[in-house]
């Protein structure tokens, strides 16, 4: 069985707020479903571009598996910080699972899909709103 830290967040991701409580339910029910071990979740402070939590997370990977987010676009929104991050778990040989998404990154193979996603969304939050094509 994989040992995992879960990462959650204070802050709107992308608009929407998600309680705490609410987060690592979906994360604990994804461990479960998924044989994960499930150690508590951190928390990301509430700055707006903070992660120092997500960082911290990734210098103590040597002692687990992986990390099991929330969602997916807890990740930074700037591609060169999110490449990062991602690949600096591929070259330790971790996994970071989504669990609202209900995906998992292992290898440079799965970045193509979750990279699709994430640009997909970027791109969709900055349509227009609908509120916007009424007036």
């Amino acid at each position: 069985m994989k040992t995992v830290r879960g990462y959650h967040t204070s802050r709107p991701i992308f608009g929407e707020r998600v309680p705490q409580a609410i987060q690592n339910i979906v994360i604990k029910e994804y461990c479960g479903k998924n044989n994960l071990k499930y150690l508590l979740s951190k928390g990301e402070y509430s700055f707006n571009n903070s992660y120092f939590i997500l960082i911290n997370i990734l210098n103590e990977l040597n002692g687990i598996d992986g990390i099991v987010c929330y969602s997916l676009f807890q990740l930074p929104s700037n591609n060169i910080i999110r490449t990062k991050i991602i690949n600096q778990i591929i070259e330790k040989d971790k996994e970071i699972h989504f669990s609202l998404e209900n995906l998992s990154l292992k290898n440079h193979q799965d970045l193509y899909q979750i990279e699709t996603l994430f640009k997909i969304k970027l791109h969709l939050w900055d349509c227009p709103k609908e509120n916007l094509l009424l007036e």
